[in-house]
């Protein structure tokens, strides 16, 4: 095993380029857009996140460019406590640390460069060909090489899952919706926050000293792509059932549409398995999942950790795959249904019809301390 091409220059793709180089491998990454435009404002890193970091080098550089955390205060809509939650801590690495998306990106690669990947923008594949020598790709710029393997991080809505699966599998959209908006911190935000509306729920995350981010978990609908115009007063309008001073301070600096984010929340699980021929899906591509548990990008990173470690000590992509697959595949399927009932949980909640005995925030512990389990 000498050679791998990945396709997609996100989080996990950049991941799995810092990996595989650590298992020896020489490898290529390609990624469809010219230049890198990070879409999102901050995002959490859990405990497992950090620890697959860690395994790659990066999970200082994270810690020291971001504002770790013990936990979530979660609360009602108008500041009544009601509980914590969160994963736990793993050894020396903090349980959270909140990040801005921008700088995580930055982060994973300076570290890509920096263990030899080869880094090729405005580029993607059209099509792959296995042969005796390996996996002949053709790239959008008409030119091909030739690899040993192929790792398809190319997202949810991923062109090498099409090339691999046809249109069997596709994104999922859950009727929900979340939107982003960053303040300057405020003093008393020590730890996050998540507080629980009677349509939405509503968090604090601490990104640096003096910088955090809003989120806001809605239900749209199908009216999920809002006009420009739109965003502020929308935005506005779901925050008003907020009571709590801490989030009613924050709703008149709300200004500016072109620094609201508001995304769907799409969801998709590949069945297994997620490889053919000497090609190999991860990430989003294959465990895209709603960010209820706030698991995502962890995910994928974990993905690229195991992958990076089976490749340094098989050369055989059966064994490799077979394996990846038996330590990978429960643990995405759980973050993945587990996220998406809690979507459908939340909906049925502010729609007044949540069945008796259900307790989200129970569900959220478990399997958020189900997360510490080693990979």
């Amino acid at each position: 095993m000498k050679k791998a091409l990945i396709v997609g220059g996100g989080i996990g793709g950049l991941s799995a380029g810092v990996a595989l180089r650590m298992a020896g491998l020489e490898v290529d990454l390609v990624e469809l857009n010219q230049e890198y435009n990070v879409y999102g404002v901050g995002i959490i890193q859990p405990s497992n996140a950090l620890r697959a970091l860690d395994t790659l080098g990066l999970a200082d550089e994270c810690i020291r460019q971001g504002s770790p955390y013990h936990h979530f205060n979660m609360g009602l809509a108008d500041g009544t406590p009601i509980g914590i939650s969160g994963t736990p801590g793993l050894g020396h690495l903090p349980a959270h640390n909140g990040i801005s998306r921008r700088v995580l990106h930055e982060v994973i690669f300076e570290g890509a460069q920096k263990a030899g990947v080869n880094l090729r923008m405005g580029l993607t594949v059209t099509a792959f060909d296995e042969t005796d020598e390996g996996v002949s790709v053709t790239f959008t710029d008409g030119s091909t090489n030739t690899y040993d393997l192929v790792v398809g991080a190319d997202g949810i809505n991923s062109r090498v899952r099409q090339l691999l699966f046809g249109d069997v599998y596709k994104p999922r959209y859950t009727g929900q919706s979340v939107w982003r908006y960053a303040f300057d911190r405020i003093a008393e935000l020590d730890n996050a926050l998540m507080y629980f509306g009677r349509k939405t729920k509503v968090g604090l995350v601490p990104m640096t000293h003096d910088r955090m981010y809003m989120f806001c978990v809605t239900a749209e609908g199908d009216d999920f792509f809002i006009p420009e115009e739109q965003l502020v007063p929308r935005l506005k309008a779901h925050l008003s059932e907020y009571p709590a001073p801490v989030i009613a301070n924050l709703i008149d600096q709300i200004t500016d549409p072109k620094l609201v984010i508001c995304r769907p929340l799409e969801t998709i699980l590949v069945p297994k398995p997620w490889h053919k021929g000497r090609v190999l899906l991860i990430g989003d591509a294959v465990h895209g999942t709603i960010p209820q548990l706030g698991q995502g990008a962890s995910l994928a990173i974990e993905d690229a950790v195991v992958l990076g470690e089976l490749l340094g000590k098989h050369d055989d992509l059966e064994t490799v795959f077979a394996q990846f697959m038996a330590r990978r595949f429960d643990r995405c399927k759980l973050v993945v249904d587990v996220s998406a009932q809690i979507g459908e949980w939340e909906q049925l909640d502010w729609q007044g019809k949540l069945p008796e005995g259900v307790n989200i925030g129970r569900t959220m512990g478990q399997t958020l301390g189900a997360m510490a389990a080693p990979i």
